[in-house]
C-alpha cells in the first residue's frame, strides 16, 4: 500500500488498477450493501431487462476507486472527503475494469487534491466522476 504526503503530490500524476468482475464480487458486494436487486443477483430476472444478463452493481466501480485512492494514489491516511460518480455502461461478468485516478488539482491550504476518476470496460468509460481527498502533510521535525 502506497502512503504520499501533500508535498509529494504533483498535477497530472496518475495511479491505475484493474480487476476481473467475478459472480463471487457481486455476491459479495450485495451481502456487504444489502442491495439484493434482481438485475444483479437473478440471471433468469436479469435476462428479461435491456441488459439481457446480471450487471454488477454500479457502486462496485465506486469501491475500485476508493481502493485506488487508499491504495496508490494519495495512499493510506488520505481521507475520502467528496465524489461524483456518472454510470455510462453496465459492467458485466468476467469484465475487466481498469480504474484511472489523475490528480486534477491541489490546494496546499486545506491539504486537500481534486481527483479526476475513471474506470473503463475495453477502452469505453463505465464510470466516471471526480473525487476530493485530504492529505496528510508531511510531519515537521
Amino acid at each position: 500500500m502506497s502512503s504520499l504526503f501533500l508535498e509529494d503530490i504533483e498535477v497530472g500524476r496518475t495511479a491505475e488498477r484493474r480487476h476481473v468482475v467475478t459472480a463471487e464480487d457481486i455476491d459479495a458486494f450485495a451481502a456487504v450493501s444489502g442491495d439484493y436487486n434482481p438485475l444483479h443477483m437473478d440471471e433468469a430476472y436479469a435476462a428479461t431487462t435491456p441488459f439481457k444478463s446480471r450487471i454488477a452493481h454500479g457502486m462496485l466501480s465506486g469501491a475500485y476507486i476508493s481502493a485506488a485512492l487508499a491504495g496508490e494514489l494519495p495512499g493510506a491516511g488520505s481521507v475520502y472527503l467528496t465524489q461524483t460518480l456518472n454510470f455510462k455502461r453496465p459492467v458485466r461478468i468476467g469484465d475487466e475494469v481498469h480504474t484511472q485516478i489523475t490528480i486534477t488539482a491541489i490546494e496546499e491550504r486545506r491539504a486537500r487534491v481534486t481527483i479526476s476518476t475513471v474506470c473503463k470496460v475495453n477502452g469505453k468509460t463505465v464510470t466516471d466522476g471526480e473525487a476530493i481527498v485530504m492529505v496528510p502533510k508531511r510531519p515537521t521535525a
